[in-house]
């Protein structure tokens, strides 16, 4: 029985995201249909969404259709960026991804990229510190921690935590 609520409440979730994103994607007021504004938003919001699901995959132990989803949401995460280099969240989602799914190397430049963009990005400051925790970096994992130091943001006290728990605690 849970799991049918649970179900019902995903679908209701789901339903009201989708409706929610195609709103927003369509209300631009141009009449032009060349399509590449409205691929790249939903590019991206598919593969959060992918994300969302391999996280909770994650959680329930099942670690190898969690990779499977990480590496479906890259491949959407690398069409958006194609044609938005300057995202920084696009590319925090692909060092995100590509860490959980094992390319630590990649996930590094990518993360690297996006603080050239945006060198405050609370996301990828934490994740990156996570990386260098997972990587044995502690000294710059507590580099990211000290960026995030007075954003009072919930990236600063996961981070810390991490760093604490020697990365017993990432997810």
């Amino acid at each position: 029985i849970f799991n049918l609520i649970m179900k019902k409440i995903l679908i209701l979730i789901s339903s009201i995201l989708l409706s929610t994103s195609l709103m927003a994607a369509g209300g631009d007021g141009g009449g032009s249909s060349s399509g590449n504004g409205d691929s790249k938003v939903s590019l991206y919001d598919d593969a959060v969404k992918l994300v969302k699901r391999a996280g909770k995959l994650e959680k329930k132990e099942k670690t190898e259709k969690a990779k499977k989803l990480y590496s479906q949401a890259f491949k959407k995460l690398e069409k958006a960026y194609k044609s938005d280099k300057k995202n920084p969240d696009v590319l925090n989602y692909m060092g995100f991804t590509s860490r959980k799914i094992g390319n630590f190397e990649k996930a590094e430049e990518f993360y690297l990229k996006g603080l050239s963009i945006k060198p405050d990005h609370n996301g990828i400051n934490e994740y990156l510190g996570e990386l260098y925790v997972q990587t044995n970096r502690i000294d710059k994992a507590n580099e990211r921690l000290e960026v995030l130091k007075g954003c009072n943001c919930e990236e600063y006290g996961e981070l810390e935590l991490i760093i604490k728990t020697r990365g017993t605690k990432v997810y």
